[in-house]
């Protein structure tokens, strides 16, 4: 017998002011039986700072035609890829060649650091691919935020996020990759 996915839900209120987006969301988040709470928080975040109301997450882990959120046009073409994690060359290659724009949220410390050194002169030749590294720690810290019903606040600027249930505070500085 196949495991079912957890769901969660998360009520997001966001104040991105580097974007000017101020919205709250309702999320429901299916955590893939394979995924831990870290990985599904950094697809929570991920949401917040790239929120859209086209903005979704997909069957993520359950698929390899799929990120882990997109955001299509009125025409159903890719404007926004967003994987997290690492993954490889050709997934990235795919990506890049069916999405305006492709992102990618690495968290997991030394191990997203020799993935990078080991893919980067790769991937100089995409100019729609943006690559950002969270600190192992702040995967950590997200992780204490995950609950089957979440209440969370968000505030962004100067890209950097502040992510708070209302009792714990958590500062995010994404590190953009440069090849």
């Amino acid at each position: 017998m196949a495991l079912k996915a957890t769901i969660f839900k998360a009520h997001l209120q966001i104040a991105d002011m580097d974007r000017q987006h101020y919205q709250d969301h309702a999320l429901t988040i299916a955590r893939h039986p394979s995924e831990n709470d870290t990985r599904m928080m950094v697809r929570l975040l991920a949401f917040a700072f790239n929120a859209h109301d086209d903005l979704v997450f997909t069957r993520g882990l359950s698929t390899e035609d799929e990120p882990d959120l997109w955001r299509k046009n009125l025409s159903g073409e890719i404007d926004l890829w967003i994987d997290i994690g690492q993954p490889d060359e050709k997934r990235i290659r795919k990506a890049c060649g069916r999405a305006r724009k492709v992102i990618i949220y690495t968290y997991s410390g030394n191990s997203a650091e020799i993935w990078w050194n080991q893919i980067q002169d790769k991937l100089d030749r995409f100019d729609n691919l943006v690559v950002f590294s969270l600190s192992e720690r702040t995967g950590q810290e997200l992780s204490t935020l995950a609950q089957r019903n979440m209440q969370l606040q968000c505030t962004i600027q100067d890209g950097q996020a502040w992510l708070t249930d209302g009792t714990s505070t958590i500062q995010v500085n994404p590190a953009p990759r440069t090849s």
